[in-house]
């Protein structure tokens, strides 16, 4: 791959890599399972990179193969995220410690979440992002009808976990 494409990827990849972190913090239960599946979804990313065309934003693009990352890989494990080497990937990326101090209040939200299926885990989350119906369904790969009556449901099954 060229050093302009690989650039453009590290770039792009820093000014997003939150995006990252937070599905790492949904679908782990420690650092290290959550530095494991950060350095997985990296590399997903970076193969899957000269295939992505922009037909829709980086962010919205680096969702979807994120979200897929983590959900193939925990349900393989059921909770020890295997990884690659990636010895072969020459560039560096400067990684930011995550700061969870301005989510300790979603603590019970997140727990509750955690509780649901893989789907309607990602559907949450997206929610939560601020992305639209539009945006959600091009990111899971469902209609936007679809993704409005799920997230109806969730919100009513949440409501219920959370206010027994």
């Amino acid at each position: 791959m060229n050093k302009e494409l690989e650039h453009s990827f590290v770039t792009q990849l820093e000014e997003n890599q939150n995006i990252v972190h937070k599905i790492c913090r949904l679908y782990t239960n420690d650092q290290d399972a959550h530095n494991d599946l950060f350095q997985e979804i990296t590399i997903q990313l970076w193969r899957a990179f000269p295939k992505f065309r922009g037909d829709s934003k980086f962010s919205t693009w680096m969702y979807r193969v994120a979200l897929n990352t983590a959900i193939t890989l925990y349900r393989k494990s059921k909770r020890t995220i295997k990884t690659q080497d990636y010895e072969g990937v020459s560039f560096k990326i400067s990684s930011v410690p995550y700061d969870d101090t301005a989510e300790q209040q979603l603590k019970l939200m997140y727990s509750a979440v955690k509780d649901l299926n893989d789907i309607d885990k990602a559907l949450v989350f997206l929610y939560l992002e601020d992305k639209n119906y539009r945006e959600i369904s091009e990111t899971l790969g469902i209609t936007e009808v679809n993704a409005r009556v799920k997230m109806n449901r969730i919100k009513e099954k949440l409501r219920t976990i959370l206010n027994p």
